[in-house]
């Protein structure tokens, strides 16, 4: 697989898992009407308290029917983007799961991520119309540790604000939000690098470019 492919594939994985984490949480409260659209996903949690019970969104007057919904949604996210986000129109399928997440109680993070990466995978296998700058090739060289920065910062953020909070008493809001902009933050410049990754160099271009003789 090509790099990019690598990094919307990766994050696919960890947004359906969150999707199907948040759809249990749901599933768990049983066949009650929610208060509004906007809910918890675990509001009797004491782990997540610091995650403010994970809040999502839901267009379904139920909350054991929208935990359903989101696990079903979240594993046809995580399936695509493995599978079939390099197709045609594979991105824009991922942008609507991702939506459609967004809608059935899949919280507000996983499909914000699957939107982003939806948008990215339109770019799989699209040659670019000029080849990358000299910062842009160094940057495409780093994508691997870019994309373990992005995935250690998802990861710092679920389970591990969780686990300190359990273990060390750490609650701390300002970490929560510190996390999850080093997680963004980290994603948008692993896809970043990943494209630069495919674009060719000026060698590569040159030699793309001669005629060779005796070809016509």
């Amino acid at each position: 697989m090509s790099a990019l492919r690598i990094v919307v594939s990766t994050f696919g994985v960890l947004l359906g898992l969150a999707g199907i984490e948040h759809g249990v949480g749901e599933i768990l409260q049983g066949s009650v009407r929610p208060a509004g659209p906007v809910i918890e996903s675990w509001p009797d949690a004491a782990a997540l308290e610091i995650l403010g019970g994970e809040p999502a969104l839901t267009v379904i007057p139920d909350l054991l029917v929208t935990g359903i919904a989101a696990v079903l949604v979240a594993v046809a996210v995580l399936v695509w983007s493995v599978w079939f986000a390099g197709r045609r129109h594979g991105g824009l399928v991922l942008i609507l799961l991702s939506v459609l997440l967004l809608l059935v109680g899949g919280g507000f993070g996983p499909p914000l991520i699957g939107i982003v990466i939806g948008v990215a995978a339109t770019r799989i296998g699209v040659p670019p119309r000029r080849g990358p700058g000299r910062v842009a090739r160094a940057a495409g060289r780093a994508w691997p540790w870019l994309l373990g920065i992005a995935v250690l910062g998802y990861l710092s953020l679920l389970p591990g604000t969780v686990l300190l909070d359990l273990m060390l008493g750490v609650d701390d809001p300002g970490l929560v939000l510190g996390l999850s902009v080093l997680s963004f933050a980290g994603l948008v410049l692993a896809l970043g690098a990943a494209t630069a990754a495919e674009s060719p160099g000026p060698a590569h271009r040159q030699s793309a470019g001669r005629r060779e003789p005796g070809l016509g």
